[in-house]
């Protein structure tokens, strides 16, 4: 589904196609990497200037890269089905020769000595790198501001929040300003944002993409890919996955191949995930909608809750205790620099018996099992990607939501990092102020291209 945006529309023709679209373009000579290259950098200015969602527009190493792909091109031998396709990178994922900040003025403005293991498989395929998208510090809340960066703001309304924390990644993606992005996702930074801008995020499979230097936030913490279309998030995807051995929390064995097929929803059997939390009553009415679309292509929908206790807590004191540790590594005496939110957490965290960190660490194993048997009996779990839509930048959580966001606005999305299945959130419709709203499918561990094809499903068939 591809909603009418004023602000993509405004772009240049080139920064609106799609993979496909841009690789047979290049193939035919229609245009080249090079041509795609200098609009979509022009486009991440105006992108910048408006929503700010770069921390580097790299010119010259993308030009670099998009003339070698033209010349591959030109000898019908490119690297990839993403051979110069315009790709930006989070800022919280190395990238050699470019110093990587985390969002923070506590970080070293050295450059990178090597690529993340995600970014080397793209560059592999020959894909452009334009730069790098904004996060908050550290990637630790679901909205996108930072002391290093400032402010990142959502196109459809400049006034709101893109969500967080790969907020400058749907930006660009949702505006035109490359066509494949990379982001993290440790409770629902992919999704939660995808959600508000109205892309297709996927937080795959733990251990599907490989990780290098290992996350502060431990094996909740994912790598995705962002795009406008769940055909591109499974051809960037099909390129960021594998083993890697730097990677030790991957593990050794392999995942089944992405093949996306058709007519994955006919006779689905799908759980609809019940409210955990509160759910504003747009996003209800919008998801309710989506929900009779599952049913008209053949789906049987049936409502579930989702098995195990505490989840919020047990989220918290995962992901406070693992706050902390930015702060233990050299940053400790540089705490004035920081976010005081994030401060605050990582204090928090300090406080976390390690007796504490072991029952939550017990918790999430005795859930994870369960989350695991639940799907060998359904093909999906599907639920709003967020409890709300966008709001006002400057507050973590609206003020007139009494939970805070870990238990709220993020509350579909988090307890699936601690599960570690699959989950893609891909847009279901708008709100009457024209906010976007996403439907989240989950599915099992592995199953990637399953819940991939399930979003492309729904997009074909969404007005």
């Amino acid at each position: 589904m591809m909603m009418n945006r004023r602000f993509l529309a405004d772009a240049n023709e080139l920064c609106r196609l799609d993979v496909g679209e841009l690789t047979a373009g290049f193939s035919s000579g229609k245009f080249t990497p090079l041509e795609v290259a200098q609009a979509t950098l022009a486009r991440a200015e105006q992108v910048q200037e408006r929503f700010n969602a770069f921390s580097l527009i790299d010119v010259d190493a993308a030009l670099a890269m998009a003339k070698e792909s033209t010349a591959r091109w030109r000898s019908s031998a490119p690297l990839s089905g993403i051979d110069g396709v315009p790709t930006t990178i989070k800022d919280i994922v190395w990238v050699k020769g470019r110093a990587v900040r985390y969002g923070s003025r506590t970080t070293s403005s050295t450059p990178c000595t090597l690529d993340a293991p995600s970014v080397k498989r793209l560059r592999a395929a020959g894909a452009v790198l334009i730069g790098l998208t904004t996060t908050p510090e550290f990637g630790w809340k679901a909205i996108t501001d930072s002391p290093l960066t400032g402010v990142t703001r959502n196109p459809w309304n400049p006034k709101m929040t893109p969500g967080g924390s790969s907020g400058g990644a749907v930006v660009a993606a949702a505006t035109g300003a490359g066509v494949l992005h990379i982001g993290t996702d440790g409770g629902g930074s992919i999704r939660v944002p995808s959600s508000l801008t109205g892309v297709v995020g996927l937080k795959p499979t733990f251990g599907r993409v490989a990780a290098y230097p290992p996350s502060a936030f431990g094996t909740v913490a994912h790598i995705g890919p962002i795009g406008r279309s769940a055909e591109d998030a499974a051809a960037m995807l099909g390129v960021m996955a594998g083993r890697d051995i730097d990677d030790w929390n991957q593990g050794v064995g392999e995942l089944p191949p992405l093949v996306l097929r058709e007519d994955v929803l006919k006779d689905a059997q799908i759980g609809l995930w019940t409210p955990y939390g509160v759910v504003d009553s747009e996003v209800a009415a919008v998801v309710a909608k989506a929900v009779t679309l599952l049913d008209d292509l053949g789906a049987h929908v049936e409502p579930i809750e989702l098995p195990g206790e505490d989840l919020g807590e047990t989220f918290r004191v995962h992901w406070y205790s693992w706050s902390r540790q930015p702060l233990c590594s050299g940053a400790a005496d540089l705490g004035h620099l920081c976010d005081p939110g994030f401060v605050a957490v990582a204090e928090a965290g300090a406080r976390i018996l390690a007796s504490a960190l072991v029952a939550a660490q017990l918790r999430r194993a005795a859930f994870g099992a369960a989350m695991d048997k639940l799907l060998t009996k359904l093909d999906f779990i599907v639920s709003p990607a967020t409890a709300i839509p966008a709001f006002e930048v400057g507050p973590e959580i609206p003020s007139d939501v009494i939970l805070d966001w870990g238990i709220n606005a993020g509350s579909f999305a988090f307890p699936i990092n601690l599960s570690q299945q699959p989950a893609v959130s891909t847009p279901c419709g708008l709100t009457a102020a024209g906010l976007p709203i996403g439907l989240q499918f989950v599915g099992a561990r592995g199953a990637d291209a399953k819940v991939l094809s399930a979003a492309r499903d729904f997009e074909r068939a969404s007005p």
